[in-house]
């Protein structure tokens, strides 16, 4: 045995078991102790139906037919069976009884409008008009024949550079 098995209860030595006989080898030691808690619980909610079921009865122990009660009506609120195929096709021929509405469009897959869509244009680029290419030629020969000290009168600062705004719509490529 390994390390620290020899005082393990037995049902933690169970558990491990039943985790190695599933292909589980490595766990955080914790998932015992959950696993263990997991079955307590469920036996002790077993029992207590079963002790239910033994007094209703009239005995004044539990017996076999007790626990399987109590152990099946445990399965039954658990897990539930789907209904049988007749409901089913009595469910589907009532849903199908009711025509789909009709189709507004033509023929093809009807979308959304196109300002609705997520191919229509939503950004706009802020390009800014370019100066006269003179006006730049102008502006370099006067800085080179300047004064190095010129006054602020002779200064002349260029006109403020608007952006122009542009959208390109998203169309089908050409092939």
């Amino acid at each position: 045995m390994a390390e620290g098995e020899e005082d393990m209860p037995r049902d933690a030595k169970i558990v491990k078991s039943l985790l190695k006989s599933m292909g589980v080898e490595d766990y955080e030691p914790c998932v015992v102790h959950q696993f263990l808690e997991l079955w307590y619980r469920y036996v002790v909610d077993v029992l207590t139906d079963a002790q239910v079921y033994s007094e209703h009865a009239g005995k004044t122990a539990i017996d076999c037919d007790d626990v399987k009660l109590a152990i099946q009506s445990k399965v039954n609120f658990s897990f539930s069976q789907p209904p049988p195929r007749e409901v089913l096709l009595e469910l589907a021929r009532n849903r199908n009884k009711i025509p789909l509405p009709k189709s507004i469009a033509g023929l093809g897959i009807s979308l959304p409008p196109e300002q609705d869509t997520l191919i229509s244009p939503n950004y706009q680029l802020a390009i800014p008009k370019k100066r006269p290419a003179q006006a730049v030629e102008e502006t370099e020969e006067d800085e080179e024949s300047a004064d190095p000290n010129p006054s602020q009168e002779q200064k002349t600062d260029p006109p403020p550079l608007t952006p122009q705004r542009v959208s390109f719509p998203l169309n089908k490529r050409p092939k």
